[in-house]
């Protein structure tokens, strides 16, 4: 069994250190690691950081630089290089906990042909669940946040096989798209095994896309416009109310930050009632998109 580690990093040299010591840490589970990173264009100390890391030799480090395209594509171009038979995507202000390889290797046989993921939880610096437990031991991303009522962030280990089968689709030269449009893809073929217990640690920085998400949508809406149009395309039946509104007011307010004429975004709309709902909500959601986003 050997994990690769993917990270895309940008001017995040300082917190380089934190997530190597954690793979360190982890190494004496008797399971073969390497650890990509792709520099996204940084202009710290990150180069120099990476060849110390090289330097004490403690296991196998493959440094990778590009100019400054975003996370999205500095991930995609490091999944070609990855060995190992399970592929962990870990930011640079992520890292993880003690037993995480532990517990991912006793999982390991869980994985087959039709499942693209194990899923665990993952914890904030207190210690403390991002998010709820798991309701269902297999389901698929969409189901897990719309019918299910996930609704935080988790750590997820991919079967290589099939996540090299994926990559993220980025629109009109954008940097970044949300990781669910690629997952909402492989849920069409595969699912993934929810175990409720955590292996990463998040911290989330005040220039993350996470903390700034309203920024994100004003800087990268043509990704997200594809993904709620996706959207319709997925079982909505049995979807919380809350969350099929969700999908309607964000399919309007990108619809209106990528300048769609209604007549086009209403072809994309399934369904009699989804129909009448955008018509119910398009001007006052088209209202109160042009104020927030003035």
């Amino acid at each position: 069994m050997k994990i690769s580690v993917l990270t895309a990093t940008y001017n995040r040299g300082k917190l380089l250190k934190r997530l190597y010591d954690s793979i360190v840490y982890n190494l004496n589970e008797d399971i073969e690691v390497e650890w990509l990173i792709m520099d996204d264009g940084s202009n710290d100390d990150t180069e120099q950081m990476i060849a110390e890391f090289i330097k004490e030799n403690k296991f196998d480090i493959q440094y990778y630089s590009q100019e400054n395209k975003g996370k999205m594509s500095a991930i995609n171009n490091l999944v070609p290089y990855a060995t190992g038979n399970l592929i962990i995507e870990c930011d640079s202000d992520d890292y993880f906990r003690k037993n995480a390889f532990k517990i991912i290797k006793s999982n390991y046989n869980e994985i087959n042909d039709n499942i693209y993921a194990l899923c665990y939880l993952k914890y904030n610096q207190n210690e403390c669940n991002i998010g709820k437990l798991f309701k269902e031991k297999q389901t698929t991303i969409f189901d897990l946040y719309f019918k299910q009522g996930e609704d935080g962030e988790k750590a997820l280990v991919y079967n290589a096989k099939i996540r090299k089968q994926y990559k993220y689709e980025l629109e009109n030269n954008e940097k970044f798209v949300t990781e669910a449009r690629m997952h909402h893809k492989m849920d069409q073929k595969y699912n993934i095994i929810c175990i409720n217990e955590p292996i990463m640690i998040c911290e989330y920085q005040k220039d993350g896309y996470s903390q700034n998400i309203i920024e994100t949508f004003k800087k990268y809406p043509y990704g997200y416009y594809e993904y709620f149009k996706e959207m319709f395309d997925m079982d909505l039946k049995g979807i919380y109310l809350y969350k099929r509104l969700y999908l309607l007011k964000h399919y309007i307010l990108f619809s209106v930050l990528t300048k769609r004429k209604f007549k086009d975004m209403l072809k994309n709309v399934k369904g009699i009632m989804n129909k009448i709902a955008i018509f119910i909500l398009y001007i006052p959601g088209k209202i109160a998109t042009k104020r927030k986003f003035k």
